[in-house]
């Protein structure tokens, strides 16, 4: 069988909804299997290795797969993909042959409201409750003060924060968070902090000698400015939950999630 993405998503479609699995044919090589699911999904993170669960799992990191699986996972990586855990790589099928495997179950996040944090919470907290996500074990941290010094400039707390938070990879498959400002626009006082896959581009209007109260602005894939009188934090989450704002992304997906382009574990 050959594994192609139009190949993947027949295979994605045998699968009845809310969930379960799939037994693929004995040539179906599973290392390529999740390869062709990392370039879709990003970076995956293990569940199963040797037949063992990984004990620090939790349903941030795709346990609902292990129902389907039933117990027969010899190793298995998952995806988060908006409401679905996408899992793949080898399962023992009912004869106990160990083959290539694809299932998927229904993956939940407790949404909060479109309103500020609650008490003791802030826009990067509410952030990860939003998208679900659980830090990898091993994050690379970002030297900030030699990323400072080179931008001649102190940077948003909350933006360094998110990236603390997230490292490299994309909200909902769609905001790119940057893991340094991009600096090509800033003849026009602007830092660019991430970007989408239509070209807008979130940036900060630096008129401030203050970094924490740099605004963002968006400069539009047509070459307009809009400004908005929010931080980085606060703008990622009101465009993710509210489906009135200018640049949301709440008319997409109902759950929301951060696909990682690094080494997950």
């Amino acid at each position: 069988m050959e594994l192609t993405q139009a190949a993947l998503n027949d295979l994605l479609d045998r699968i009845a909804a809310p969930g379960g699995r799939l037994h693929l044919p004995a040539d179906v090589d599973p290392h390529a299997l999740v390869e062709l699911l990392d370039g879709r999904y990003g970076a995956a993170r293990t569940l199963v290795l040797e037949g063992f669960t990984d004990p620090t799992a939790d349903e941030s990191c795709g346990t609902a797969l292990l129902p389907v699986l039933e117990g027969r996972g010899e190793t298995i990586r998952a995806w988060a993909w908006g409401d679905q855990w996408i899992g793949a790589g080898t399962a023992r099928d009912g004869e106990g042959a160990v083959r290539a495997v694809l299932a998927t179950a229904p993956r939940r996040t407790q949404a909060p409201p479109v309103g500020g944090p609650g008490e003791g919470e802030d826009w990067v907290d509410r952030l990860v409750a939003v998208t679900g996500w659980t830090p990898p074990a091993r994050q690379p941290g970002t030297d900030w003060a030699r990323t400072e010094a080179d931008l001649g400039t102190p940077l948003p707390r909350d933006y360094k924060r998110m990236v603390d938070t997230f490292g490299s990879g994309s909200f909902d498959g769609y905001l790119d968070l940057s893991q340094e400002p991009e600096t090509y626009l800033r003849e026009d006082g602007l830092l660019i902090w991430a970007g989408t896959e239509h070209e807008d581009l979130y940036c900060w209007r630096t008129d401030d000698g203050d970094p924490d109260r740099w605004r963002v602005t968006v400069r539009s894939f047509d070459n307009v400015d809009v400004p908005f009188d929010c931080q980085t934090a606060e703008f990622v989450c009101r465009i993710l939950l509210d489906p009135r704002h200018r640049f949301t992304m709440a008319r997409y997906f109902d759950t929301h999630w951060f696909m990682s382009y690094q080494d997950l574990g």
